[in-house]
């Protein structure tokens, strides 16, 4: 299956690392013009480089906006009014116990996590409909359905996403226009990476094993028993953004290496 994305333009946000800049080379490398997304320019830049040098004749730009606010939304979109293909990566996470966890950060965590989506989805949606064709790909998390208890204030944002896209999907039904969320699992991306490295660093440890003990402690489910790269998620993202994924809408598309044990997707 080749997936052929030109002449689409995707707006890919929070991608100047991790998830977001895999997806954005995979978008890129699939014949897309990619706006890449940061809060600031320098990152954005040096993000825009990597892309052109993963795929060196890739259609790419940045657009530098903090997206937890409507503010930064706006800023976007006055950038860029309009595209095919949207993808809502941008998302904070971080351990912090439920009852040390402030008002302010639960607000932060949904103005970044949900309400940037919702923003640009209202935003970007209706030109997507009138095209009579287009995609959206919610980035929630297996802790959507696993609430981890240290992090109950980020699960909950993440079970958001996934209702906001399904009923985004049933609001778009018979228009071209699909919906749907991706669901990582423990995904070595750099914040986790920097997460395990004094782990690694005080037992000796490479990162790659670091980043397996991670996993076996914190989600023994894990039948890959690894944590994900973070190519083997935008592989996800990009088919869902593909030609070939017309009758793929409403999914909770889950790239958990298995954690979440359940039968049914």
């Amino acid at each position: 299956m080749k997936i052929d994305l030109s002449g689409k333009k995707t707006i890919v946000t929070g991608s100047t690392k991790g998830i977001g800049l895999a997806t954005a080379k995979g978008l890129a490398e699939a014949g897309a013009s990619v706006v890449v997304n940061g809060r600031k320019e320098a990152d954005v830049e040096t993000a825009v480089a990597e892309v052109r040098k993963a795929v060196p004749d890739a259609d790419v730009m940045g657009a530098a906006a903090d997206l937890g606010s409507a503010e930064g939304c706006d800023t976007l979109l006055k950038a860029h009014p309009a595209c095919d293909i949207l993808v809502n990566n941008v998302g904070i996470f971080g351990p912090q116990d439920f009852f040390e966890t402030p008002d302010e950060d639960w607000t932060r965590f949904f103005e970044i996590n949900v309400m940037s989506g919702v923003r640009l989805s209202r935003a970007y949606l209706p030109g997507m409909e009138k095209n009579g064709w287009g995609r959206v790909v919610f980035l929630s998390s297996e802790s959507a359905i696993n609430i981890p208890a240290d992090m109950i204030h980020y699960g909950f944002t993440k079970t958001a996403v996934l209702s906001i896209a399904r009923g985004l999907a049933k609001r778009m039904a018979g228009t071209g226009v699909t919906v749907n969320s991706v669901l990582p699992g423990p995904t070595m991306s750099e914040g986790v990476s920097e997460m395990l490295r004094e782990d690694a660093e005080k037992n000796n440890k490479s990162m790659e094993q670091a980043g397996v003990d991670f996993v076996m402690s914190n989600r023994p489910s894990s039948i890959i028993e690894r944590p994900a790269s973070v190519e083997e998620v935008a592989n996800m993202i990009v088919y869902a953004c593909s030609k070939q994924a017309s009758a793929t809408t409403g999914g909770a598309l889950r790239v958990d290496g298995g954690v979440v044990d359940s039968i049914c997707p």
